[in-house]
């Protein structure tokens, strides 16, 4: 019984730490750009768009399309940033032990 509870109390101690990292991730702000910095954006840790800069340039109306096609491009590049970021704050806080995402403990 005595592993039981001292895994319960890992067990505790992890989901703790994961609550401070999912936090931390929360007010993360991640920029992603595309079209050599012609389209940025910024994202919080959720994943929410926070803002947008588009260079003037491309506001042309016969260059609505690549500017659509640019901001899609922005949106991914910082969605694979903050899912880099989180991994790496995940693995900190598991010790390396790869767990899915959202997992709550105790089980």
């Amino acid at each position: 019984m005595k592993n039981l509870a001292g895994l319960m109390k890992q067990a505790t101690q992890m989901q703790a730490r994961m609550e401070e990292m999912q936090a931390k991730l929360e007010d993360m702000v991640i920029e992603g750009s595309a079209g050599a910095g012609m389209v940025t954006l910024t994202m919080n840790g959720k994943g929410d768009m926070k803002s947008i800069t588009i260079d003037p340039k491309l506001a042309d109306p016969a260059e609505m399309e690549m500017m659509q096609d640019l901001i899609l491009a922005a949106s991914a590049d910082a969605r694979k940033k903050l899912d880099a970021t989180a991994s790496e704050e995940m693995k900190k806080v598991t010790g390396g032990l790869n767990l899915p995402g959202g997992m709550k403990f105790p089980f």
